[in-house]
């Protein structure tokens, strides 16, 4: 009895370790054919031209601004209500507003007419003579938001008058979702989601001084990321301003596909490009030496969430005490606004605290660099002052978060990554000083190769636009043309 049942036991593993290898096996070779085939159907989507046929638009993966659309403004011309809650005025505007301004101006340009509807400031409104924009500006809500039922109230009227809307396009949630719900021509773009943020909460409570109160911001946090899950839905189309937010609104929070567009920022390339003449120039004008072996460049909002305290002591250390060659040859310029300014200037002569300053001469800024640094702690959408610094041909450094590695420094070939420490930023600090300014510059052409490609307000319109095209009221099929198809025959990429 004893001996049956030890040979049943025997065969009970011999059967458990068949098993278990088998279903190992299945695994691999399921695994092995998924990925062989999402490398086919990858390759084919990225290269349509390599198997001669056309694509429907609401099913490419990736982003859009890797198409290549027509550079003349398309037959049929769109009518555009944006809502966003701020329009930009002059160097006082975040990523949204200056997103919002870049796109819907050359959209404008290209014979679009565009209504903003949008908070009423004490700013003058610009006029362009080459753009139909018309702004509908109703007072701010008692929170400071863009008030909702005056909003809607000016739009619907605008909407019967005349020719009604073919596309509205809201900026975050410049038109709340209530009102968005069930209507099939509203894209809305997504310049930071909650759920990117808990990255950034998990960083900065580990960055917390030992007298410092934990924030109670990770409970809330989940709390807004199970609330976006809820009401993102509501919109019709998502643009994600980045590849990795366009992951996490399929994974995450559930949305369909067809209904997530990738579309990276874009700047104007015309006015950020390589300028050797503006490099020397602004140099002297802001008084870096000719013997100086580095300059390093920071801008934006010089305040705690970007980085700037973890900045501030890693460029303390490298130049006091430990490295004698940082305070010989190297030098710091910063572009921009917020209490680290101050802070900044103790570190002495090499650092060069500038202010805010004027599109034209944060073009000139970017020029006089040898690397930019973006020291982050916000994993949120995607920092235009990376896309100024690559387009202005110049090796960019930031932190390592996934929207950051995901779409800009994608190798070490466009620039470095960092952790959120000061001993990583110390190390990147470090390593730029070792490559020297034959590296960098090798870096910076790969950057600007990059920018080009994707990330210049030209091909983000241009992404736009078909976007649009495809979404609006009227019919997609029109005068036997099919928006929603790439590539059309007047495509750029159009197949032989």
């Amino acid at each position: 009895m004893r001996k049956d049942h030890c040979s049943s036991s025997v065969h009970f593993h011999l059967l458990c370790r068949f098993l278990f290898a088998f279903s190992v096996l299945s695994s691999v070779l399921l695994i092995f054919w998924s990925q062989s085939s999402a490398s086919c159907i990858g390759e084919a989507a990225l290269n349509p031209e390599k198997r001669n046929e056309s694509f429907h638009l609401l099913a490419f993966p990736s982003a859009l601004n890797q198409l290549s659309f027509s550079a003349k403004p398309p037959r049929r011309l769109l009518k555009v209500a944006l809502f966003v809650k701020r329009w930009p005025h002059r160097n006082l505007a975040g990523g949204l507003e200056r997103h919002a301004l870049t796109l819907h101006l050359a959209l404008a340009r290209r014979g679009h007419e565009i209504h903003v509807f949008t908070t009423k400031s004490n700013a003058t409104f610009p006029r362009h003579k080459d753009a139909a924009m018309s702004f509908h500006q109703t007072p701010p809500s008692p929170a400071g938001y863009l008030n909702q039922a005056l909003a809607w109230e000016q739009f619907q009227t605008e909407n019967a008058t005349g020719r009604p809307f073919d596309v509205i396009h809201s900026e975050s949630v410049g038109l709340l979702h209530g009102r968005a719900r069930n209507i099939s021509n509203l894209a809305a773009s997504w310049h930071g989601i909650a759920y990117e943020t808990i990255h950034s909460d998990v960083v900065q409570d580990l960055l917390r001084g030992p007298d410092e109160p934990r924030r109670p911001t990770i409970t809330e946090r989940l709390s807004k990321v199970i609330e976006e899950v809820k009401f993102f839905p509501h919109y019709a189309h998502h643009v994600a301003t980045s590849d990795h937010v366009g992951d996490v609104l399929k994974r995450i929070y559930m949305i369909p596909e067809e209904r997530v567009h990738i579309i990276v920022n874009g700047v104007d390339e015309s006015i950020y490009r390589p300028d050797p003449k503006m490099r020397e120039e602004f140099r002297r004008k802001v008084g870096v030496p000719d013997r100086a072996s580095l300059v390093i460049g920071l801008a934006g909002r010089l305040v705690k969430d970007k980085g700037h305290p973890l900045m501030f002591e890693a460029l303390k250390q490298v130049f006091f005490g430990e490295e004698e060659r940082f305070q010989r040859g190297v030098f710091v310029l910063v572009a921009g606004d917020g209490p680290w300014g101050n802070r900044y200037k103790e570190l002495g002569r090499n650092i060069i605290v500038l202010g805010p300053l004027e599109q034209s001469e944060l073009a000139k800024f970017y020029n006089s660099l040898d690397v930019y640094f973006n020291p982050t702690l916000r994993a949120q959408g995607l920092d235009h002052t990376f896309i100024e610094a690559m387009l202005s041909g110049v090796a960019i450094a930031g932190t390592r978060f996934a929207s950051i590695t995901g779409s800009l420094i994608v190798g070490s070939n466009v620039g470095y990554t960092f952790l959120p420490t000061v001993e990583s930023l110390k190390e990147a600090l470090y390593k730029i000083m070792k490559d020297g300014k034959q590296v960098l510059w090798k870096k910076g052409e790969v950057a600007r190769s990059r920018a080009l490609h994707l990330f210049t307000a030209t091909k983000m319109a241009a992404a736009y636009e078909r976007l649009f095209l495809c979404i609006s009221k009227e019919p997609a099929v029109k005068d036997n043309i099919d928006y929603c198809r790439y590539p059309l025959p007047w495509d750029s990429g159009k197949l032989k």
